[in-house]
C-alpha cells in the first residue's frame, strides 16, 4: 500500500508520511554534561566501527589514540543509549553509544529526553540526508571539528511514533544485516584474491616459473635462496634510481611544470592526481635533472607501498617527482621486471628489515642501496614479466568484480537508510 507523503515543510527531510511530526531537536535530545565517573572506561568514537572501549578500537584498527592524561574533569560521562559525537561527524554523522563509559570533553554527548526506539535515530543520524544537514550548520568542513549542541539543534528532526520507530529499525536492522554479510563475504573474497595474486609475484620473482630450478643460498635475499643460475646483483648495480627533490611551497604556482605529489603514483600509471605546479624557468635551473620521462617507474617512500606507477602519459613526461617519490630507471633489470620486483614480497621485507628498530617510515636512496636482488637473464626477465602480467589480469578481474559488487552493496545500504528514516519506502507500517 502506497503511503500518503506530504511536504515535511524542512528541506532536509523533503516529503514525509502524512502522520509524521517534525520538532525541533532539542524537544527530543538534550547534552549530557556530566563528568565521568571513576568506573568508566574510556570510550572512542569512530565513523567506521561507532563506539567502542578504546582498548578495543586499537585492537581492532592496529592504531594508537592520543590517551587523556589530564583526570577525569577534562572527560564527560556517557550512557548506553547516548550519542556522542566524533571529529569527523560533519563526514559521517553521530555515533550511536551501546555501553557506558566516558569520552573527552571535545565530543558532545546526547541524551534522549523522551522514549523513542534509539536504533531508529541511530540509523537516521547516520543517513546521508542527516549528514548533509549537519555540513549546512558549518562553513568549516573539516577533521578535528566536533559538533557543538547548537549546531545539533538547528536540524528538525522527524519523530513517528514510536512503534513505527521500531518497525522502520527492525526493518533496516534484517536489510542491513544482509548487506552487510555480503559487503564482508566480497571483502573476504578480495583479500584471498590479492593474497594469492601477492603470492603469485613473489614465486616467480624470487624463484622462477620452473619449480625445477635448483636452488642456493642467497643470503643477502629476504627468501634466502635463489635458482642457481641468476646472479646475486646489488639493487643499486640492477637498476637507477633518484628521489624527488625537498621542494619549498613558497615554489608552487597555479600553472606550469606539474610537481608529482603521492596521489599522482596510486596506480600503475602515472596521473597529475593532487599535484601543484612550478615555474619553468627555476625547473630548468634548479630541478632539470629530475625530470621524469616516458618508462620511468615511480615508487612512494612512504609505509604506504605496494604499488608502482610507470609514466606512460604525455601530461606526465616532463613533471618532477616531488620528495617521497622515487624513481625507477632501466638498468640490467628490464623495466617489465622491475615492475614486479617492486611490488614484490621480496623487495617490501628487504625495505621492513631495513626499517627494523626505526620509527622513520620513509624509505630512500641510502636504503636502496643496501639492498639485493636475485637478477635473472634478460630472457627470463621478459618471460616472467609476460607470465605475471598474464596470471594477474584475471585475478584483477575478479577483484574489479567483487569490488564493484561492494561499492553497488554500500551505495543500497545508504540509500535504504536514508529512505527508511525518512519514510519514503514502505516497510509494513499501516498509513
Amino acid at each position: 500500500m502506497t503511503r500518503e507523503l506530504r511536504d515535511s515543510g524542512v528541506a532536509w527531510l523533503g516529503d514525509t508520511p502524512a502522520g509524521w511530526p517534525v520538532v525541533p531537536a532539542r524537544a527530543l535530545f538534550g547534552e549530557r554534561k556530566q563528568k565521568s565517573l571513576a568506573t568508566d572506561v574510556h570510550l572512542t568514537p569512530s565513523q567506521k566501527y561507532g563506539v567502542l572501549p578504546q582498548a578495543e578500537y586499537m585492537e581492532t584498527t592496529g592504531s594508537k589514540v592520543v590517551l587523556n592524561l589530564s583526570g577525569a574533569d577534562n572527560m564527560r560521562h556517557v550512557e548506553a543509549g547516548d550519542y556522542v559525537s566524533h571529529l569527523r561527524s560533519f563526514q559521517g554523522g553521530l555515533e550511536f553509544a551501546s555501553i557506558p563509559g566516558k569520552v573527552s570533553a571535545a565530543y558532545t554527548v546526547l541524551k534522549p529526553k523522551v522514549a523513542l526506539d534509539p536504533r531508529f535515530f541511530k540509523y537516521l543520524f547516520k543517513s546521508d540526508l542527516y549528514i548533509q544537514a549537519l555540513q549546512t550548520t558549518t562553513d568549516q568542513l573539516r577533521d578535528g571539528q566536533s559538533i557543538r549542541y547548537g549546531q545539533f539543534a538547528l536540524i528538525p528532526l522527524p519523530r513517528p511514533a514510536i512503534e513505527e520507530q521500531r518497525v522502520i529499525a527492525d526493518y533496516l536492522d534484517r536489510e542491513t544485516a544482509q548487506i552487510d554479510a555480503f559487503i564482508a563475504k566480497n571483502e573476504e573474497l578480495i583479500a584471498l584474491l590479492a593474497e594469492r595474486r601477492a603470492s603469485q609475484i613473489a614465486r616467480a620473482v624470487s624463484r622462477g616459473l620452473d619449480a625445477s630450478f635448483h636452488l642456493v643460498d642467497a643470503p643477502k635475499l629476504a627468501s634466502g635462496t635463489m635458482p642457481a643460475h641468476w646472479s646475486l646483483t646489488p639493487l643499486k648495480r640492477a637498476v637507477g634510481y633518484q628521489e624527488g627533490p625537498g621542494i619549498m611551497a613558497a615554489d608552487f604556482r597555479d600553472a606550469g611544470v606539474p610537481l608529482l605529489r603521492i596521489s599522482s603514483v596510486n596506480t600503475a600509471t602515472a596521473t597529475l592526481e593532487g599535484c601543484n605546479f612550478l615555474d619553468p624557468d627555476l625547473v630548468r635551473d634548479r630541478w632539470s635533472r629530475f625530470r621524469v620521462a616516458l618508462g620511468d617507474l615511480l615508487i612512494s617512500a612512504s609505509a604506504s607501498m605496494g604499488t608502482i606507477a610507470e609514466v606512460a602519459t604525455d601530461d606526465v613526461v616532463g613533471a618532477v617527482p616531488y620528495t617521497g617519490i622515487i624513481r625507477i630507471s632501466q638498468g640490467k633489470m628490464l623495466r617489465d621486471f622491475a615492475k614486479w620486483f617492486f611490488i614484490s614480497e621480496e623487495f617490501l621485507m628487504q625495505v621492513e628489515a631495513l626499517k627494523t628498530g626505526s620509527t622513520i617510515q620513509h624509505f630512500g636512496p641510502s636504503h636502496l642501496g643496501q639492498m639485493w636482488v636475485g637478477l635473472p637473464p634478460v630472457s627470463e626477465q621478459r618471460a616472467i614479466a609476460a607470465r605475471l602480467r598474464h596470471s594477474t589480469a584475471r585475478i584483477d578481474e575478479s577483484i574489479r568484480i567483487a569490488e564493484r559488487g561492494v561499492t553497488l552493496a554500500r551505495e543500497r545500504r545508504t540509500a535504504l537508510i536514508t529512505a527508511a528514516v525518512t519514510g519514503k519506502v514502505d516497510v509494513g507500517v499501516a498509513a
